[in-house]
């Protein structure tokens, strides 16, 4: 008798059943496969499309903006998210006093910052887009008080803000905050806007930035939006509206703003 022969391990892929547990199993996992491949594919292009949806709206009409600062308080709080209206001064509307704007601050209240890495930027600015994320440095979040052509004086004997020699009143300050501890008299160029944040003593705006190139004058065509809506959270739901402090100030030529 042939020892060795005996001894000799069959081939497991020479055994005809295993073979074909395995291929059975195989077949199986494959099957399995294709049945979930199917709705895991939709959902990913369902997601991607929702995302770029929402880039597209909020790049275009409208993008959910966190407040990171009580410069605006009360009106806007720390953690608020405000949802700002691109399209507000799109179509011939300037803004005008009495809007809560935002803008970017690049030449105005800030240098022009370095560009930075481009990946880096572009992930932050899709998360700011989204709402997930911190805004640019450079964006600011403040209230028009006077437009191209005012002539803005602090104070008057009364401690109020005059626009072209009408006195306002403004109802949006916060508790215990004065107009301003900073005496100022100025005229805003055409195309600009001189900006203050309503809780005045917490606010860097237009009045820091006096001996600055510029004056603190904001550019109109920096202005990205007019915030319309406290989105979040939602215990704080409610529109920003303008307010009507201003609507007895004339414009510059005599007829009212």
């Amino acid at each position: 008798m042939d020892t060795e022969a005996q001894h000799t391990e069959r081939d497991p892929r020479a055994d005809p059943d295993q073979g074909s547990a395995r291929g059975s199993r195989s077949a199986r996992f494959t099957t399995l496969t294709r049945h979930l491949d199917g709705p895991w594919r939709k959902a990913g292009a369902l997601f991607a499309l929702c995302v770029v949806f929402l880039l597209l709206l909020s790049h275009f009409v409208m993008q959910p903006f966190l407040i990171l600062s009580g410069s605006m308080e009360p009106t806007l709080q720390v953690g608020d998210r405000v949802l700002v209206d691109k399209l507000a001064y799109r179509f011939g509307d300037s803004p005008r006093r009495g809007d809560v704007v935002v803008f970017d601050g690049r030449g105005s209240f800030v240098r022009e910052a370095p560009e930075g890495n481009p990946v880096g930027r572009a992930v932050r600015s899709m998360g700011a887009a989204l709402g997930l994320s911190e805004p640019a440095e450079t964006d600011y979040v403040k209230r028009v008080i006077g437009v191209g052509g005012d002539h803005v004086v602090c104070c008057d004997r009364h401690g109020r803000i005059e626009v072209n020699g009408t006195a306002v009143d403004e109802p949006y300050l916060h508790p215990g905050d004065s107009p301003s501890q900073v005496p100022f008299d100025i005229v805003v160029p055409e195309g600009t806007l001189w900006m203050l944040g309503d809780h005045r003593s917490r606010s860097s705006d237009s009045r820091d930035h006096l001996g600055d190139p510029g004056g603190g004058m904001v550019p109109v065509d920096r202005v990205i939006g007019r915030a319309e809506v406290i989105g979040w959270p939602f215990a704080r739901w409610t529109s920003v509206k303008n307010s009507d402090a201003f609507a007895a100030v004339r414009d510059p030529g005599g007829g009212h703003g």
